[in-house]
């Protein structure tokens, strides 16, 4: 088994703001939490926007953030509804919004000069969206992307909740499970159970591959992803079904992009990486890292930081030519 580094121990999402906390309101009022990381004067025209995964919060990102500080001004924020950004109705966790989230983010807290968005698995979705809804941004503000084990479409669908949310939807029962999820949701999240045996046993599974888990490491990710409430989680579930911005990635394609997938993801599988890169086309990189599961960036940091500073190294030389 490969060595990996000692994984650091990831900051709390309770107590005060850590310096640098920003709030931007979306149009519909949602609080966004953002961190900003000023680069040193002079040292850093870039800046980079890191999206995190389902259910996880910004600090998913720490390792890398560790090992990109001082390279580029670092903007990380909890999507809604996660980490500290305020509740989301329900009807509203979806991954059209989270693009227009990012969006908002964007132009609140780098309204100016070259930016590279990277995103992790529903992070990654969110860039997508965004391309199919503001274009002009890519190749123009937008000047490279990092797409860390996510997915463009046909991610879900098969099994029973696959099935029974595709009837709901089908029968045009979708909007009462979402309301009776948001009045449901004190009564669920006072009666759930955090921390236990299976859960670890199915966070193992889903988040760790071949050769990458340990026990502290499936204990950390558990407790992070165990953080966002429960009806939160089973409502952005439904957008899964519909995610599909395979015509986005044309517009990802005028800008530089690296692609990583982990050979045993099984929640966004290498597959689903092979084919953002393939339809792309020659403006995109592909790193598949063995062994990996889907916490890729936390379990082979090395690979993953590496993969992020080259691509930073690719956009500043076209930035350099094209100037």
């Amino acid at each position: 088994m490969p060595s990996q580094p000692p994984l650091l121990t990831l900051p709390p999402a309770d107590g005060p703001p850590p310096p640098g906390s920003r709030t931007v309101t979306t149009d519909d009022g949602v609080d966004l939490h953002v961190e900003v990381d000023e680069a040193p004067a002079g040292e850093a025209a870039l800046t980079v926007v890191l999206s995190h995964g389902f259910t996880a919060r910004l600090a998913e990102w720490q390792v890398q953030r560790e090992a990109l500080r001082g390279r580029a001004r670092l903007v990380l924020w909890d999507q809604r509804g996660h980490g500290r950004s305020g509740w989301t109705p329900l009807t509203k966790a979806t991954i059209d919004r989270t693009g227009r989230d990012l969006g908002q983010v964007l132009d609140a807290v780098a309204p100016t000069g070259p930016v590279v968005l990277a995103g992790h698995s529903m992070g990654g979705m969110s860039i997508l969206a965004l391309a199919r809804q503001r274009p002009e941004l890519f190749g123009t503000r937008v000047v490279g992307a990092f797409m860390l084990a996510t997915s463009a479409g046909g991610l879900v669908g098969t099994g029973l909740v696959g099935f029974l949310v595709t009837l709901g939807r089908r029968l045009g029962l979708l909007p009462l499970y979402l309301w009776l999820l948001q009045r449901l949701a004190p009564s669920l999240e006072r009666r759930r159970r955090r921390g236990t045996f299976l859960g670890r046993r199915a966070i193992r599974r889903l988040l760790f591959g071949r050769d990458d888990a340990d026990p502290r490491s499936v204990r950390m990710v558990q407790q992070l992803l165990e953080e966002t409430p429960l009806p939160v989680t089973m409502a952005f579930y439904a957008t899964f079904l519909d995610h599909d911005e395979t015509d986005a990635l044309p517009v990802l394609g005028r800008v530089p992009v690296t692609v990583v997938t982990a050979t045993h993801d099984r929640l966004t599988p290498a597959a689903h990486g092979r084919v953002i890169a393939e339809r792309i086309g020659a403006g995109a990189e592909l790193v598949e890292v063995p062994g990996a599961g889907h916490s890729v960036n936390l379990t082979r940091a090395a690979v993953v930081d590496r993969a992020f500073l080259d691509l930073l190294d690719r956009v500043e030389g076209g930035l350099r030519e094209a100037g």
